[in-house]
């Protein structure tokens, strides 16, 4: 927890990161931000689906309809987070010369995203009003 809570810090501060360790190749440094963008991508790509769910759905039940828009929308904003946090913790370990962090992330989001398809495509099926 303690870990977590400064690269919290250093999100907003990644001149201190620099101060740890020894400077990559660059190019690792610019592989690590492009993975970043691609997450941050992903991550508005998730938002947009909650917001398409939720304006474009008009048929589907209120509550599923919501459901699914909001639990788009929270994978969005996770992933969003995610990103930053595992930049920074990416960039940490290359300039300290440690291994790359691991993490669930990628396969949480997409247990998130195939739940959520998989429930829209039982509404098509069945029908909107069912």
């Amino acid at each position: 927890m303690i870990d977590f809570v400064r690269n919290v810090r250093l999100w907003c501060a990644p001149e201190e990161v620099r101060r740890e360790g020894d400077t990559p190749d660059y190019r690792f440094s610019l592989a690590n931000e492009r993975t970043f963008l691609a997450w941050l991508r992903t991550a508005l790509a998730l938002i947009e689906g909650g917001f398409a769910v939720d304006q474009f759905l008009p048929e589907l039940r209120w509550g599923l309809r919501v459901g699914l828009a909001l639990a788009l929308l929270a994978a969005g904003a996770l992933c969003a987070l995610r990103a930053v946090n595992h930049w920074v913790r990416c960039e940490r370990a290359m300039r300290r010369g440690e291994d790359l962090p691991v993490s669930r992330f990628p396969a949480l989001l997409s247990l998130v995203v195939a739940v959520v398809a998989g429930v829209m495509v039982v509404a098509v099926l069945v029908g909107w009003k069912g």
